[in-house]
């Protein structure tokens, strides 16, 4: 299974992903890292993940090998992390057939009713455990 973690800015988000889901499922997913910068790669990179990409380009040619996506509900959202997320990347990713595993952060100007306003790590949790839940169906 090959996981695509998409983050932006400083990577914190996506580094919290990586760390949790290298450490629920070990070495036995593929997981990639996909910055809309180098920053953001370099910290999923140093996290955990296999291999790492930056910007408009690699995002979008990436997601074509990906099952699932990662990252938080910004993503879904052109000019999201102040401009970074490009309309294209935006597109890519919402057109996608891979599954997308959101955190619903409220910090793009997209709220989401019905769910629940947790910490980053409470909702990162729900993420990793969703995508194991997934792959261990996939594995049998």
């Amino acid at each position: 299974m090959r996981i695509a973690v998409i983050d932006g800015q400083g990577g914190g988000i996506g580094r919290v992903i990586v760390e949790k889901l290298r450490h629920e499922l070990g070495q036995s997913c593929s997981i990639i890292a996909l910055g809309t910068n180098a920053v953001a790669s370099s910290m999923m990179l140093k996290a955990g993940a296999n291999e790492g990409a930056s910007g408009e380009n690699a995002v979008t040619y990436s997601l074509k090998r990906a099952d699932i996506i990662a990252g938080s509900v910004a993503i879904l959202a052109a000019n999201s992390y102040s401009g970074e997320l490009t309309p294209r990347m935006a597109e890519a990713i919402a057109s996608s057939e891979a599954i997308k595993m959101l955190i619903p952060l409220n910090r793009c100007g997209i709220e989401i009713s019905g769910v629940y306003d947790e910490p980053l790590p409470i909702q990162v949790d729900h993420l990793v455990n969703r995508v194991k839940k997934l792959y261990d169906e996939k594995k049998s």
